[in-house]
């Protein structure tokens, strides 16, 4: 006789949650406390190395890094969450609508429109929207949340397809239970789980976006602090002083592998497909 034996959170889950949980206490540190202004710049205090007064030493204009990290921080989830937010709330209702609808026509217009929509890459549509609308924090969330919606959309569709096989839905059917009840009340809840997972890997994939178009000059503009755009000031600085590269490298590289750590983990305690039956 089988027993199923779900996973449970393990290693990776626990090391994600806490690269995430620190990028997160950065930005709320930054609300209320911040070493110097981020935004001012100090042409007396160029190029300090890390010291008691500075501790991560200043940039070319005279920033404060640190002050700058922390500031960056903040921009850095608030994108990723607004694009994130916007792929779940548009892909997930697509998904569920191909997955559920008898009509196979409007199926295949939905998962081929997808499909065409997946051929833009978050970089060339953010920079298409950049030259159309101008480059600013608002067109980098709306570009990556446009370019993410197909990894939710066919997520959801993949996994209303297996909810709609089951037993419950046929007796909700019977029952005269209508289309949005059925998806509200029994499909949604059933795939949520994998919503989730999906959207830290997503928000993985939207900091190093947002970082790349920064950097390119297509995402955030100044004075706002942006771990992207302070890789590039600082490019021009990497032999002379290196570390002014390493600190924003090094925040990319934490709040990425952090993401992709917390998805990972999720993916093995949630996803069914993961389940050691035995």
């Amino acid at each position: 006789m089988s027993q199923t034996r779900r996973r449970t959170l393990g290693p990776t889950f626990l090391v994600g949650a806490v690269l995430v949980g620190l990028v997160v206490l950065a930005a709320l540190v930054s609300f209320v406390w911040t070493p110097y202004d981020p935004t001012k710049v100090d042409s007396t205090a160029r190029l300090l190395g890390p010291g008691a007064e500075h501790w991560l030493g200043t940039d070319k204009f005279g920033y404060d890094v640190l002050s700058q990290l922390l500031v960056g921080a903040r921009t850095t989830l608030f994108v990723g969450f607004i694009a994130v937010g916007v792929a779940a709330v548009i892909g997930t209702p697509l998904g569920i609508l191909a997955g559920m609808t008898r009509w196979r026509l409007l199926s295949e217009l939905v998962m081929r429109g997808n499909d065409l929509l997946l051929a833009f890459p978050a970089l060339l549509l953010a920079i298409m929207f950049g030259a159309v609308f101008g480059a600013s924090t608002l067109t980098a969330m709306i570009a990556i949340g446009i370019a993410t919606v197909p990894s939710f959309a066919r997520l959801a569709r993949s996994g209303t397809l297996q909810v709609m096989a089951t037993e419950y839905i046929t007796a909700a059917r019977v029952a005269g239970r209508s289309t949005f009840a059925t998806a509200w009340r029994h499909v949604l809840p059933n795939i949520g789980a994998l919503v989730i997972v999906q959207a830290s890997v997503s928000f993985a994939i939207a900091v190093l976006a947002e970082a790349a178009l920064s950097y390119l000059g297509f995402g955030t503009v100044p004075p706002t602090p942006s771990w992207g755009r302070m890789l590039q000031e600082s490019q021009q600085l990497i032999f002379d002083h290196p570390l002014l590269l390493g600190w924003p490298a090094l925040a990319i590289a934490v709040a990425v592998l952090g993401f992709n750590l917390l998805g990972d983990g999720l993916r093995d305690r949630f996803d069914p497909r993961l389940e050691v039956r035995r």
